[in-house]
């Protein structure tokens, strides 16, 4: 049940719903409630797309490349961490990725699926979570089952993302995206580190 909350968590963590309301706000603000709605609903249907291919294909790509486990857990640690740190100093991702609307008629896919959703760090942590040299396909598809899970969690998020923002506040927002970096940061470092454990322990 501890290890089902905290795999749930920061999955919930690395793909951040809610600092991704800020960014569907501002995508969707010259649309009426109905297409709101259906923008919200694809959207985290695409990112869960995108995240299952990369669950599915993403080790296989990386092996093909003849990358070892230890140093994929390292790199990805890395790039989990410079995401994490993002999150925390950084403007925020909810002004980056608002910053980047340029084309209100394809906000579906850009910026609120990809990246807000299916950000480059929610897409190394599924790889990291279903790596096959660590669990097997019953832990893979469990992870699968979560990942969904957080995705239905992010869409209904954000059909009421207009109540959200108005109950928490743009600042509320804020603390609670620099909070879920700095859990991020933490998983990243451990990651890391085990990498390094175990590299060494076969020389």
């Amino acid at each position: 049940m501890i290890t089902l909350l905290t795999k749930l968590f920061f999955i919930f963590a690395v793909i951040d719903p809610i600092g991704t309301v800020p960014v569907y706000l501002e995508a969707t603000k010259e649309f009426d409630k109905a297409h709101k709605k259906k923008i919200a609903i694809r959207a985290a249907a695409i990112a869960f797309l995108i995240l299952l291919f990369f669950i599915v294909i993403g080790q296989i790509i990386l092996e093909s490349m003849s990358v070892t486990l230890d140093a994929f857990q390292i790199s990805g640690g890395v790039i989990l961490f410079l995401f994490a740190l993002t999150m925390i100093f950084g403007d925020g991702k909810p002004e980056k990725e608002k910053s980047q609307i340029t084309d209100y008629k394809h906000v579906t896919i850009f910026p609120i699926a990809i990246p807000s959703i299916a950000s480059p760090g929610a897409i190394m942590a599924v790889v990291l979570l279903t790596d096959n040299h660590l669990y097997g396909i019953q832990d893979q598809l469990f992870t699968t089952a979560l990942v969904l899970i957080v995705i239905a969690l992010t869409s209904l998020i954000l059909l009421a993302a207009n109540k959200l923002q108005d109950k928490i506040g743009s600042y509320g927002i804020t603390v609670i995206s620099k909070i879920m970096g700095m859990i991020l940061a933490a998983y990243a470092v451990q990651s890391i580190l085990t990498g390094i454990t175990h590299y060494f322990s076969k020389i």
